[in-house]
Order: structure tokens, then C-alpha cells, then sequence
């Protein structure tokens, strides 16, 4: 998979996403801040909400459209949440061209059919399915039918909810498609991050997989890069004390900049599968066990358990051959601290 510029999969670097969401708070100002911010943080890419209230959901004071699911919005109608969330579409072309100055890839979340026609216009390189939008197939549809990579969280998706979005994804020609590991809490209990998942969806799905990670801090996004995770997309703020609906559960630069790091760190640690040493670890052996005299042994005499044992350093005889050893006759005189091999034994 390429989304702009950078490779994505097996021997690429694990491609990290910075969500801006409405972490600009109203302020275009905001949002420009971020993507630099984003960029000296270490993220690879940028990404935008293209929605309004009115394309996401009705302006509608039911008990349908309040939220009451133990959230950290409760009590607010969903009209009322995203016209204060939402990211301005008079914005995005700002957006875009701000962030290519900055070589960060930027792409967005469409909610629906006139969302794609805007992206379309701008370039997008790639497409993210929100978890929420997994059961929009028409949507879905429609994105991959812009033959761009698509990215699809399942933060509330079942198994049957996972294939339906694949098929609809497939049946449109693509198979550019990435599966993330979500957890559609904010923020989401570590305990309920189940990383193991990712693993589990890239074998049973076939398909690249990551993480969009809701939790607070760096332990999941690492644990993800352990199993496997070729994205994790975080959401990222300036300063948390600017508020907004997003800011308790985003990363500020210094907590994403740490991410990144670790992350970093992680993929080196993991490495390929290579049992041969480098030059250096071969020095290491010298300090490994081997068969040393350890009582002085006169020639012609037999040699005993009490004469040679396995010990430190790594210069003699392999310990695996100390029973081929005892019960032989010296063809010499030897002294504590000798090492042992068979030319010294008959």
C-alpha cells in the first residue's frame, strides 16, 4: 500500500497518523499549528473530519439524538456536538496545501457522498472509514470506488460487520484496504485494547492492519507495533487547555513526539529473524562455558571429574564433549587453569 509518498506494509516504517479532529477548536489558526506540530512531533500524515452537522446527522431534539451512552459528551444532542466539532470545508484546501509544504500526507474521514466529492477535488490519496461508518456500505462503496487506498477502523464492528465493509470494498476492485484495531471509548480502558487483534485480523482478513488508538499514552501504540500494526492513528492537540470535544483523550506535541520515539524504538527492537552473531556478539562467546583443567593432572594419569569442569571463559573444549573426556589417560602433565582439548588426552 502508498498513500502519497510513503510505502506502507511489511519493511516499512510503522506509518503514523496524527488526528487533528476538532482539536483546532474553531480556529483555523488552530489547525495550521497542528500540522506543523504534527510534523515536528515525527507523524507521517495529517488527518481531517470532512463533515457538517447537517451531512452527519438531523437538527432533531429527541431522545434519539441525545447522548446518554456513558460518554464524555452525555447530555449533548448529536447536531449540537458536531456543528462545534466539525472542520470547516472552506478549510481543507488550506489544509492540504499546508500540510504538503510540511511533507506530511494529509487525507480525511468522509461522512458522506458530498464529503467524497470535496476530497476528490482536493487530491485526497487515501480514504478513512470512521469505526461508526463501518455498516455504511454505500459509503463504503463509493470510496473504494476511487480505486485510493481505505483505511477502516472497527472500534464497533463484529466479525459480519468487518467482511461486509471488505466485500464492499472488493467488490468495487480494490484491495488496497487497511484494518484498525479501535476501541470506540474516549477514552478507551487499556484493558479493553485486546492488541492481539491485530495479529489475528491481518491472518484472517488478509489485509494490512493497525491501530486508531483512543487510550491515554504510548503502552498500546507500542504493543501494537509488536504484534504487527503497519498504522497507528492518534489524535493530536496543540495544548489540551485549548479544549474542544476531543482534547481530554488527544496527545499534546511532547506526549506524541514520545510516541513516535518509542514506536521508533520498538520497530528496531523487533528486528528480522537472524540467528547468526555479528562480529561483535561473536566476542560474546568468549565468555561462554568450555572444559578447563581445574586440578593438576600428571601424564599417564586418568583423568576424573575432579580434574576438569565446565567453566568460564570460552577457550576450551565445548562442554558437550566433557563425557567423552573423563575416564581417558593425559599424554601430559597439565596444570589448573589449562584448557582442555583432545590433543592432550589419549
Amino acid at each position: 500500500m502508498k498513500i502519497g509518498h510513503v510505502e506502507i506494509g511489511d519493511k516499512h516504517p510503522v506509518f503514523i497518523i496524527a488526528e487533528l479532529s476538532a482539536n483546532h477548536n474553531g480556529s483555523l489558526e488552530n489547525a495550521l499549528a497542528t500540522i506543523k506540530a504534527a510534523k515536528r512531533s515525527g507523524a507521517d500524515a495529517i488527518k481531517l473530519q470532512t463533515y457538517t452537522a447537517d451531512t452527519i446527522t438531523l437538527n432533531v431534539r429527541s431522545d434519539d439524538f441525545k447522548l446518554s451512552q456513558g460518554t464524555i459528551w452525555d447530555g449533548k444532542y448529536l447536531y449540537d456536538l458536531y456543528k462545534e466539532a466539525y472542520t470547516p470545508w472552506e478549510w481543507h484546501e488550506t489544509l492540504f496545501k499546508a500540510a504538503a509544504e510540511e511533507g506530511l500526507v494529509c487525507f480525511s474521514s468522509p461522512f458522506d457522498p458530498t464529503a467524497v466529492d470535496l476530497l476528490e477535488s482536493l487530491n485526497a490519496p487515501a480514504y478513512k472509514i470512521a469505526s461508526f461508518e463501518i455498516t455504511d456500505i454505500p459509503l463504503i462503496e463509493l470510496v473504494a470506488s476511487k480505486g485510493k487506498p481505505v483505511i477502516i477502523s472497527t472500534g464497533i464492528a463484529e466479525m459480519e460487520d468487518i467482511q461486509l465493509a471488505l466485500d464492499a470494498c472488493r467488490r468495487m476492485k480494490n484491495n488496497t484496504i487497511a484494518l484498525l484495531k479501535c476501541t470506540s471509548s474516549y477514552p478507551a480502558p487499556i484493558e479493553e485494547a485486546n492488541m492481539v487483534m491485530v495479529k489475528d485480523m491481518a491472518e484472517r482478513f488478509g489485509v494490512i492492519t493497525g491501530l486508531s488508538d483512543h487510550t491515554m499514552g504510548s503502552t498500546v501504540p507500542i504493543v501494537a507495533t509488536c504484534m504487527g500494526a503497519k498504522i497507528i492513528e492518534k489524535h493530536f492537540i496543540l495544548d489540551r487547555s485549548i479544549g474542544g470535544p476531543d482534547a481530554s483523550f488527544s496527545m499534546n506535541e511532547q506526549e506524541f513526539t514520545a510516541m513516535v520515539k518509542a514506536v521508533r524504538e520498538a520497530e528496531s527492537a523487533l528486528g528480522v529473524v537472524n540467528y547468526d552473531l555479528t562480529d561483535k556478539q561473536k566476542t560474546g562467546k568468549d565468555f561462554c562455558r568450555s572444559l578447563y583443567v581445574v586440578s593438576d593432572i600428571n601424564e599417564g594419569d586418568i583423568i576424573t571429574e575432579a580434574h576438569i569442569r565446565s567453566i568460564r571463559p570460552g577457550y576450551g573444549l565445548h562442554p558437550m564433549y566433557l563425557s567423552e573426556i573423563i575416564g581417558k589417560k593425559s599424554k601430559q602433565s597439565l596444570k589448573k587453569g589449562d584448557r582442555v582439548s583432545f590433543e592432550l588426552i589419549k
